[in-house]
């Protein structure tokens, strides 16, 4: 510490330096002291602190370490919310009920507040708040994905690495759990946390992370780790190792009376107890036994290492002291309300271990009219489909009047080209083929593009959705299916982010590890989220049929197995084939030189397709090909595609599917003669076909109040890239 700090120090009032030093004793680390230091010396600030706990397994004495440290905050003059942490209870492997859970805050409540009071604390400033009055809030949800795009994985695991227990591949909740608790100071409005040392990675994170989001920075308080009075932990899952507040005395003083107390071990259980309980409670008096005053642990342990005191003279001394503690405690909580609590909270019929949350059944396959089976068979000629199960389901409720609802979710990461016309076109071939009654949706959903190594700023995801809609608006224009198709952004759903959907979240979380959710490149925690938010999509709108890219099998096979865990039907998926970017490879909004924008001029498309891969005769890897199959003659829909060349090429040309595009490109048959058809021709008609559909979007687009959309859509940094 420098001088000048020492100076400022020394400077604070007595009353000021006593306040603290109650606040701080027996902590084994503290952080921030200076900044709780000056709220000290504010005058009118009462400095604010939570402590949290889950609504698992009832309390036990374990607790009185904790609880001595709030009563000296409480006697500190500090106020002091205590977090029961129910979602967290309920995500315990979702074996508790919500109205369980409710009855155990209630036991919780009365429990503590009964504790305090038997320690003579003023609980006037004792206040308690369940995690789920915010914890299910959009707000908290919204910081929630903010903070996991600035936290790697290995930083998520690194903060909860000695309170989330530690696997091979941890379950993503294990991950979100440290995010959650540095989020809870923010949304409790504390100026610091308390907790045990065991808590100091998640607290760092804290101080590291919250000013980023502009949430600002606490101070941090921790007890040392205490052993249990079997030496181990004191775990409300292990009946032998703990003592229940209310445990009837007898129980407490055989439990006492077994516990690990060793000379070898000068740090058991029992000693612990009297450092961290006792004492405390006792001072500035002494500890009395058999005619030998202690005023601390030291002294004490002393006495016991040398056998001046022996291991049931100590065990006695702690059990009556316990006993007559609890027997304030019980008679505090003799009332109907705790009663009723314990038994509704605690009784094993209601705290199943099956979890709370059936898992779904097979679902039975319904009976398909002769004309669904036909409508089944018209979707299955040439289409990929995953899950195919569901067809049976969804298809047994469809008629004229209830058409077979289809839909595309694009997250819109960049620039909008010309890959996501693809799922329109294959709705449109669909429609065309008649049959089978449809509607369809495309949902704009560019969370996902934030979550995904923020490829949208989080301020930029709303203009995003709203550039991304206009430009499908158009397009569904241009392609003749207005009636069809409407476009829709998830984020203006009524039930998007709502209590259910993110309690659906977290339970999703908890169910799907680090790897399985390893979808995406970079190392941001969000990356994992991605895949969640798909499946979550889905469940909100709840198509019959999902499109998506034949290169995102995954999503399609974690989105069913996540909806059936949770008992929900899983959705039938419809691949699409992968459209090359003018590199050859996907096109992709990463790499916006190669894709093809329906808003670059005619020129500029001209140029980016010239310069693609397209060796004569040669169909691998092909792009104008490729092009040609999966978007020229879906637009042209049925009409020929004229191929402009010299006479001594061969001439004009027309096909009307890709099967003749192909001969004439790799053997020709123009009048009996082989004329291939040269790339540069071929490459020509492409791109006339994509500029007369692009030219409609440009069109629409040259009004000026779409081309501030456009504007607005990347006037925000786009954060960081691939």
């Amino acid at each position: 510490m420098s001088a000048e700090n020492a100076e400022k120090v020394e400077e604070i009032t007595e009353k000021t330096k006593e306040t603290r030093e109650l606040i701080l004793r027996n902590l084994q680390e503290s952080l921030g002291v200076d900044k709780l230091t000056k709220q000290l010396e504010t005058p009118g600030k009462v400095p604010h602190v939570y402590w949290g706990t889950a609504t698992t397994g009832k309390p036990h004495v374990g607790y009185l370490v904790p609880m001595r440290k709030i009563a000296d905050f409480l006697q500190a003059g500090l106020k002091v919310t205590i977090l029961f942490a129910d979602l967290h209870a309920y995500l315990d492997n979702m074996k508790s009920s919500w109205e369980l859970l409710k009855c155990r805050v209630i036991y919780y409540e009365n429990v503590i507040k009964a504790l305090l009071q038997s320690l003579d604390v003023p609980i006037e400033q004792l206040y308690f708040k369940k995690g789920t009055e915010y914890q299910l809030s959009r707000e908290y949800t919204d910081d929630v994905l903010r903070l996991s795009a600035q936290v790697s994985q290995r930083d998520a695991l690194k903060a909860g690495a000695e309170v989330v227990k530690q696997v091979e591949s941890p379950l993503l909740s294990g991950l979100l759990y440290p995010l959650l608790q540095a989020l809870d100071e923010q949304y409790l409005k504390v100026d610091g946390q308390f907790g045990g040392v065991d808590q100091r990675k998640i607290f760092i994170l804290a101080e590291e992370q919250l000013p980023k989001l502009k949430l600002g920075k606490r101070w941090h308080l921790m007890n040392p780790m205490v052993p249990g009075l079997t030496g181990t932990k004191m775990s409300s899952s292990e009946e032998d190792s703990k003592i229940d507040v209310l445990d009837e005395p007898e129980k407490v003083r055989s439990k006492i009376m077994g516990a690990a107390c060793s000379r070898d071990q000068p740090d058991n259980g029992v000693l612990s107890f009297y450092n961290f309980v006792l004492f405390p409670i006792v001072s500035p008096n002494a500890i009395e036994i058999e005619n030998q005053q202690f005023f601390d642990i030291d002294s004490l342990k002393r006495a016991y290492l040398d056998g001046k005191l022996d291991e049931n003279t100590l065990k006695t001394f702690l059990a009556d002291f316990l006993v007559n503690l609890l027997e304030k405690v019980r008679v505090r909580c003799d009332t109907d309300v705790v009663r009723d609590a314990k038994e509704k909270g605690y009784n094993h019929s209601t705290d199943s271990t099956e979890p709370a949350i059936p898992p779904s059944e097979a679902p039975k396959i319904p009976s398909l009219s002769s004309e669904q089976k036909q409508w089944k068979d018209q979707l299955l000629n040439g289409n990929e489909i995953l899950i195919g199960e569901e067809l049976d389901r969804v298809l047994a409720d469809v008629s004229p009047q209830k058409p077979l609802h289809l839909m595309f979710i694009a997250p819109g990461k960049g620039r909008f080209h010309l890959g996501f016309i693809a799922p329109l076109l294959k709705i449109k071939e669909i429609s065309d083929a008649g049959g089978v009654p449809v509607i369809a949706t495309i949902l704009v959903s560019p969370l996902e593009a934030f979550l995904d190594n923020e490829k949208v700023a989080w301020a930029a995801i709303q203009s995003r959705a709203v550039y991304f809609r206009e430009m499908f608006i158009s397009l569904i224009k241009h392609l003749k299916l207005d009636g069809l198709v409407k476009v829709e952004i998830a984020g203006e759903h009524d039930k998007y982010l709502d209590r259910e959907y993110v309690l659906d979240f977290y339970k999703m979380a908890s169910a799907v590890s680090r790897d399985e959710s390893t979808v995406c490149d970079g190392n941001s925690l969000s990356g994992n989220l991605v895949p969640l938010i798909y499946a979550l999509n889905a469940q909100m709108t709840r198509p019959d049929i999902l499109i998506i890219g034949a290169d995102s099998q995954v999503f399609a096979d974690l989105c069913s197995r996540l909806l059936r865990s949770f008992g929900y039907p899983a959705i039938a998926h419809l691949l699409i084939p992968t459209i090359p970017g003018c590199n050859g490879q996907k096109m992709s909004c990463s790499i916006p030189d190669f894709l093809l924008d329906p808003l670059d001029t005619p020129k500029q498309l001209k140029t980016k397709i010239a310069r693609s891969f397209c060796e004569p005769q040669n169909l691998d890897g092909n792009v104008a090909m490729q092009l040609a199959e999966h978007i020229v003659f879906p637009i042209l829909n049925g009409a020929a595609l004229h191929i402009q060349r010299a006479p001594d090429n061969g001439g004009d040309v027309e096909v009307t599917n890709y099967k003749q595009l192909e001969q004439e490109f790799v053997i020709g048959t123009k009048n009996e003669q082989q004329f291939p058809l040269h790339p540069a021709d071929l490459k020509n008609a492409v791109v006339g076909v994509i500029n007369r559909l692009f030219d409609g979007v440009r069109a629409d687009f040259a009004e000026k109040p779409r081309q501030k959309l456009v504007t607005d859509a990347f006037s925000t940094s786009k954060g960081k890239k691939k």
